[in-house]
């Protein structure tokens, strides 16, 4: 009797000129790494690479775009392509997407119907530069594949249920009803680290906590009893801690200053906003904590340092916020690598009974505070795709979704 096929769950994650991909066989009814890659370059220089879950790389290829509008479907064939000649025997469960907005509507993962597409093409005016590439992803799966269940994840959603008060925005109220309110981000990466820290320190995992998403993108959320309270990023994935491009919190008398000054129109400040501005714009250097760290320009010392200072005042709000502190959680790609950011936020941060060993930090130890300290300090890296996996069965299980061979 033959063997029953490996079921699968393949996630995407995709941007504007990326899409990111893994695969997740399924394992005692749990998804367990098996491939990952992305397509980078989509609309000018499109390069594929596959890696095994340890990191080997499986398979590379390039190609020459023949039309931009379809930068996002192509790279999907050829995901799909690789995949189908290079995985073997089974089938492919369910498709989950990471979806950067999911409103007031979308609390928890749904599975993908016409409906759903809808009311997430409705949601574009809310983040017009993250949603329509989801989005593009979505339709290129559909129309390859139409019987082939997709799931939504959504990186609001975490946040959903918090206290009004920290969703609210001081304008007028019938703005609200058109959607200008504080969402917050990163929400798959939080929920993975809130997870996580149960498992690891169960002890504080539903007490005052405060996660430093640190990456790329920057923010910052405290949770109590496991849950959002209060987070950085709000009505846009703009606010808050500056970023690699991003500018994070600014006066908005700034944008009527150059509208009126200097003419600037949307699409201008959109581009200065997203990318041209951050330790970017700051120190002129570049986007990466590892150049500026290795650079001899004062400016790259001063975005650094600005990046740090907003880091520490950000935390004293957070803490605020939830009436005290029990854990500091870093992670993403700076707070998981960057051991003197983490060592200087540290410092900054004494003040609040923080204190990071050196040694465990320098050695990137799960926990870099002394055993027994309160507040402890930890270093979880995050898994934002393990997250939409996990989504993606529950849901496909729970609606009984067909898988497709």
């Amino acid at each position: 009797m033959d063997a029953p096929a490996k079921e699968r769950i393949l996630t995407l994650n995709a941007g504007s000129s990326s899409i990111k991909f893994a695969v997740y066989e399924i394992a005692d009814e749990a998804p367990v790494l098996s491939v990952k890659g992305q397509v980078e370059g989509i609309g000018s220089a499109p390069h594929f690479v596959a890696r095994s879950a340890t990191g080997q790389r499986l398979a590379e290829s390039y190609w020459e775009p023949t039309d931009p509008t379809q930068g996002h479907a192509r790279a999907f064939q050829q995901i799909w392509r690789w995949l189908a000649e290079a995985t073997g025997d089974g089938q492919i469960l369910a498709i989950g997407h990471r979806v950067a907005h999911g409103g007031d509507v979308y609390a928890e993962p749904v599975q993908i119907t016409e409906q759903v597409i809808e009311a997430l093409t409705a949601l574009i005016p809310l983040v017009p530069l993250h949603q329509p590439n989801n989005l593009a992803a979505i339709r290129a799966v559909a129309r390859d594949h139409p019987n082939l269940p997709q799931v939504a994840c959504f990186d609001t959603s975490f946040h959903q249920g918090r206290p009004r008060v920290s969703e609210q925005l001081a304008l007028p109220r019938a703005l609200r009803a058109r959607g200008l309110k504080r969402y917050g981000f990163h929400g798959l990466s939080y929920e993975y680290i809130a997870g996580r820290l149960r498992e690891l320190a169960p002890e504080v995992a539903d007490g005052r906590v405060v996660i430093a998403h640190l990456g790329s993108g920057c923010s910052m959320t405290a949770i109590k009893d496991g849950r959002s309270q209060e987070t950085t990023m709000g009505f846009s994935s703009l606010d808050g801690l500056p970023m690699g491009t991003r500018c994070g919190a600014l006066d908005p008398g700034v944008l009527l200053f150059l509208m009126r000054e200097d003419g600037l129109g949307v699409a201008e400040l959109e581009r200065l906003l997203y990318k041209q501005a951050g330790l970017l714009g700051l120190s002129g250097v570049g986007n990466d904590l590892r150049d500026l760290h290795a650079s001899d320009d004062p400016h790259a010392a001063e975005a650094i340092d600005y990046f740090v200072y907003r880091i520490g005042q950000t935390l004293g709000a957070l803490v605020a916020s939830i009436g005290g502190l029990d854990a500091l959680v870093f992670t993403a790609g700076v707070g998981e690598n960057d051991a003197e950011i983490r060592a200087r936020v540290g410092r900054d941060a004494a003040w609040l009974g923080i204190e990071i060993d050196a040694v465990a930090n320098a050695a990137h130890a799960l926990r870099i505070s002394r055993p027994g300290q309160t507040p402890s300090v930890w270093v979880i890296p995050t898994d934002e795709e393990l997250m939409i996996a996990r989504h993606t069965l529950r849901v496909v299980r729970s609606e009984g979704a067909r898988a497709v061979t």
